[in-house]
């Protein structure tokens, strides 16, 4: 996906997403936006818990309220992250879990953008992150 045009609306849809970040234990919000091959976007932000293991990535938000409204194909990923209340510093990559759901769901060509801003970004593909991955493809007989 090189579309300037869907970069841009993506990256945007991502620091929106952070504005309803639940993060009172990191104090780091991160906001992601997922575009389906029909063209949608699922947005998603980061939940902490106080137990910790029940908190959600933004990222993995994303694609379950994408998939749990029944999208399966996707084309492209925009993640946006940093200390709450603060200008985007810093690339929020992806975390290791995180990439494992992508695996799961997409292709090793899925681009994965990182942001700072519209004009700020890296753009990635799923299998540089997370090359020889375990997937659906292991498990067939």
């Amino acid at each position: 996906m090189t579309d300037k045009r869907n970069i841009t609306r993506l990256i945007e849809a991502a620091v929106r997403a952070r504005e309803n970040a639940y993060a009172p234990y990191s104090h780091f919000t991160v906001g992601a936006a997922l575009l389906t091959q029909s063209g949608d976007i699922y947005t998603g932000c980061n939940i902490e818990n106080a137990a910790y293991g029940p908190s959600n990535c933004a990222e993995r938000t994303a694609f379950f309220k994408a998939v749990s409204e029944g999208e399966r194909a996707f084309e492209a990923i925009a993640v946006a992250g940093s200390f709450a209340g603060a200008l985007l510093t810093q690339y929020a990559f992806p975390c290791g879990v995180c990439r494992q759901v992508m695996a799961e769901f997409c292709p090793p060509d899925f681009t994965i953008i990182v942001a700072k801003s519209t004009t700020e970004y890296l753009i990635k593909k799923l299998e540089e992150f997370l090359p020889d991955n375990f997937g659906p493809a292991n498990l067939q007989r």
